[in-house]
């Protein structure tokens, strides 16, 4: 049935994408622990170090876990450099953008990166999901 592959798919990818997030935001929060950075130009070059880091991870698990078939990787680089530009972009607007907006009401810079990178997981996730299933790891 393939309706069900795909519901069985999807469920695998999310789970995939939670882990992902974890290491993402691991990755991310590390890095401004390390530094004192949450915004500006440092804070989108460490979300791109995290995204890239998480998207590897990706890679290696859909491939053999979630999709389980072979992928060309120049499509997968494909996909997630689009979806490396949704979730970079989303971030930096929430983050430089809208948090500079709501830091005066008091809320913490440090906090309003994770929101930024939570809201950009999500936005990239859809596009990558799409672009994973039908185009890198497609039977």
């Amino acid at each position: 049935m393939p309706s069900l592959l795909i519901v069985r798919q999807a469920v695998k990818f999310i789970l995939v994408g939670i882990l992902n997030t974890f290491v993402d935001l691991g990755v991310l929060n590390l890095l401004i622990f390390t530094t004192g950075i949450a915004s500006g130009f440092g804070y989108s070059v460490f979300k791109g170090v995290s995204f890239t880091v998480a998207v590897v991870n990706s890679y290696i698990l859909n491939k053999f876990w979630t999709f389980k078939t072979t992928g060309s990787f120049g499509k997968f680089f494909i996909v997630s450099l689009i979806g490396f530009g949704v979730n970079v972009g989303v971030a930096s607007v929430v983050v430089n953008i809208i948090g500079n907006q709501l830091l005066s009401f008091g809320v913490s810079e440090k906090i309003w990166a994770n929101v930024g990178a939570i809201a950009a997981t999500f936005c990239a996730m859809i596009w990558n999901f799409i672009g994973y299933k039908f185009m890198v790891f497609k039977k």
